[in-house]
């Protein structure tokens, strides 16, 4: 068993050394097919909604957030003073997104901040937009603390 293993590993060294020599050669440019041959990458055309087509995605996933994980009644009845606050606030080839900020009524009766984006291709799997959002003083799980500040831009 041992004389196998011995054998084994002088073959690898042997393989290593080989393959070791081969990549010495100099170095040359990628051929054509070489050149980004089916990897193509992501084509983003800034095509973001607006700010108001969010919020009915986002009174609901807050609803269905505060029932399933918070054992909450807490809605979201209605908004206001919902407007843009950046659109590709950073480089040109970072995945588009529309910062935007508003107010919300909740059945609560208190008024509280909600700082969301839209983010182009952030759907579920990668289809249509995906909206990323935070309530003011609800962030129970601390994803966006402190105040919502992770998720207004």
């Amino acid at each position: 068993m041992r004389a196998l293993s011995l054998k084994s590993l002088r073959f690898a060294a042997v393989f290593g050394l080989m393959f070791g020599a081969l990549s010495l050669s100099e170095a040359r440019a990628a051929n054509p097919l070489e050149l980004n041959f089916w990897l193509s990458g992501p084509r983003y055309d800034g095509a973001v909604a607006d700010c108001d087509k969010a919020l009915p995605t986002i009174a609901t996933q807050f609803w269905e957030k505060e029932s399933s994980f918070w054992n909450s009644s807490l809605k979201i009845t209605g908004f206001s003073a919902v407007h843009e606050v950046a659109f590709r606030p950073w480089q040109s080839d970072n995945i588009p997104r529309r910062y935007c900020t508003g107010e919300a009524m909740l059945t609560d009766g208190k008024m509280r901040k909600v700082h969301f984006s839209i983010v182009e291709d952030g759907g579920f799997a990668g289809y249509g937009n995906g909206v990323e959002w935070c309530v003011v003083g609800l962030d129970r799980n601390w994803a966006y603390n402190p105040a919502c500040r992770a998720a207004k831009q």
